[in-house]
C-alpha cells in the first residue's frame, strides 16, 4: 500500500499567510515519513501471527493499524494540492508536473518487481494486469491478477491519479463552496465511505468488498476532507488543536480498535471495522491542521528537522520500494517463528530500505522531476483567469 506522495509547493499567496517564506510545511513532509514507515511495519509483521516477514508479539496487533498510512496520504494529497494551488494554473501543467513527480520512479521500482515477485517468486498474473499497472489503471479492473498487479503497492497511486485527473476541474467548484458548506460535505463523504464499508462486508464477498473499498471512486471522501481543511485554514479559519491530546486519543483509540472482539460485542466490534477508514482519515486531517498552524504561528518541532525532512523527502522512494525487499527477504531465507526479536530484524531491513530509497530519490526521482520542469513548454505555464475565493 502507498500513495503518490506530492512535493509540497508554495501556497496561494492570498487568504492566510504561508508558514515560511517558501511556503514548504516542513512538519507534513516529516510527517509522510511515519506514515510510510507505518505502512512498512503493518507489510512486515503481516496480518496474523504467521504473516509477513517476520512476526513481532510485541507490535501486533497494533502493527495492522499502520495500513491506514494510505488514508493519511489521501488526505494530505488533497490538502496539500489544495494549499498550493494557484489559480490561473492551466490543467496541462499541472498533469505534467504530477507525472515527472510520480511515473519514473514508478516505472524504475517495478522493474525488480518482476524477478521478485514474478519469475522468482511465481506469482500469477497475465500480460494485462501487468500493463495496467504500469500505467496506474490497475485499481479499477475487478479481475486484475493479482489483485495489485506489477509493484502491488502502487494500487494506491492509481487512486492518486484519479485525484490528479479531476483536481484542475474539482478546485474552481471546491474555491467558490463557502467554508461551511466544504465542511458539511466533508464530514457527510467520510460518513458515506463509514456506511459503504459496512454494506460491502455485509453484502458482498470478501473479494468484491476489498475491490469496492479500494476503487479511486470510493477513496474520493479521503481527498475531499484535505482539500475543505487546507482551503479552510487559507481562509483563516482556526481551531484549537494539541498535537499530545491528539496522539493520545489515537494511541486510545487503536488499544480500542485492536481489542474490539474482546471489548465489545459483534455489533460493535463489527461498526470499529467499517468505521477504521473514515475515523483514520479524520485522525490524519487533525493532526495535518494542528501542525500547520503550529507552523503558521512559528513554532516548530522535532517534525521540522533536518533529518525529519530528508526521510520525508525519500518516503515516496521508500514506499515504492519497501514491500519488494520484503518479498525478497522471505522468499530468500523464509518465515522465522514469532518472536520479538523480529523488531531488531524490522529496523536492519528499514534502514536497507531507507538506503536505497536515498539512491532512488538522488538518481531517479528529483532528476525526472528536474527534467520535466525543464522541459515545460512556455505556453502551458501562462496563467488563466483566476476564480474567486470565497
Amino acid at each position: 500500500m502507498t500513495t503518490a506522495l506530492p512535493r509540497q509547493t508554495r501556497p496561494l499567496p492570498g487568504p492566510g499567510p504561508s508558514a515560511d517564506p517558501a511556503g514548504r510545511v516542513d512538519s507534513l513532509t516529516g510527517m509522510r515519513f511515519l506514515a510510510a514507515f507505518a505502512v512498512f511495519v503493518h507489510h512486515f509483521t503481516g496480518l496474523s501471527a504467521y504473516g509477513g516477514v517476520a512476526h513481532a508479539p510485541l507490535l501486533f496487533p497494533y502493527s495492522r493499524l499502520g495500513a491506514t498510512g494510505v488514508d493519511f496520504f489521501f488526505v494530505l494529497s488533497g490538502f496539500l494540492l489544495t494549499w498550493g494551488h494557484r489559480p490561473g494554473t492551466r490543467a496541462r501543467l499541472f498533469y505534467w508536473r504530477r507525472f515527472g513527480r510520480i511515473w519514473p520512479a514508478h516505472l524504475v521500482a517495478t522493474v525488480p518487481c518482476i524477478w521478485v515477485f514474478y519469475l522468482w517468486g511465481g506469482v500469477p498474473t497475465d500480460a494485462l494486469s501487468f500493463v495496467s499497472s504500469l500505467f496506474l489503471v490497475q485499481t479499477w479492473f475487478p479481475g486484475a491478477t493479482p489483485m495489485f498487479p506489477g509493484n502491488g503497492v502502487a494500487w494506491t497511486l492509481s487512486v492518486e491519479v484519479f485525484f490528479y485527473l479531476l483536481f484542475p476541474f474539482a478546485i474552481r467548484g471546491v474555491l467558490r463552496l463557502r467554508t461551511r458548506t466544504l465542511a458539511l460535505l466533508a464530514v457527510g463523504g467520510l460518513i458515506a465511505m463509514w456506511l459503504l464499508n459496512w454494506w460491502t462486508a455485509t453484502h458482498l464477498s470478501p473479494f468484491a468488498s476489498e475491490w469496492v473499498m479500494r476503487h479511486p471512486l470510493t477513496r474520493l471522501p479521503e481527498f475531499g476532507v484535505g482539500m475543505a481543511c487546507a482551503l479552510a485554514l487559507r481562509r483563516g479559519h482556526r481551531i484549537r488543536l494539541d498535537p499530545r491530546v491528539l496522539f493520545a486519543c489515537l494511541v486510545a483509540y487503536a488499544v480500542l480498535h485492536s481489542h474490539r472482539a474482546e471489548l465489545f460485542g459483534p455489533y460493535a466490534a463489527g461498526q470499529l471495522t467499517w468505521a477504521l477508514r473514515s475515523v483514520a482519515a479524520l485522525f490524519a486531517v487533525l493532526f495535518i491542521a494542528a501542525y500547520v498552524q503550529r507552523e503558521l504561528a512559528g513554532h516548530r518541532g522535532w517534525l521540522c528537522s533536518r533529518p525529519m525532512v530528508l526521510l520525508g523527502l525519500w518516503s515516496y522512494a521508500f514506499y515504492l520500494l519497501h514491500q519488494t525487499v520484503n518479498r525478497q527477504i522471505l522468499d530468500t531465507w523464509g518465515r522465522p517463528q514469532p518472536e520479538n526479536f523480529a523488531v531488531f530484524t524490522l529496523l536492519g531491513v528499514g534502514v536497507t530500505v531507507l538506503a536505497l530509497s536515498w539512491a532512488m530519490f538522488t538518481f531517479v526521482e528529483e532528476p525526472a522531476r528536474k527534467w520535466c520542469l525543464r522541459r515545460t513548454p512556455r505556453a502551458w505555464s501562462r496563467k488563466r483567469a483566476p476564480a474567486d475565493v470565497k
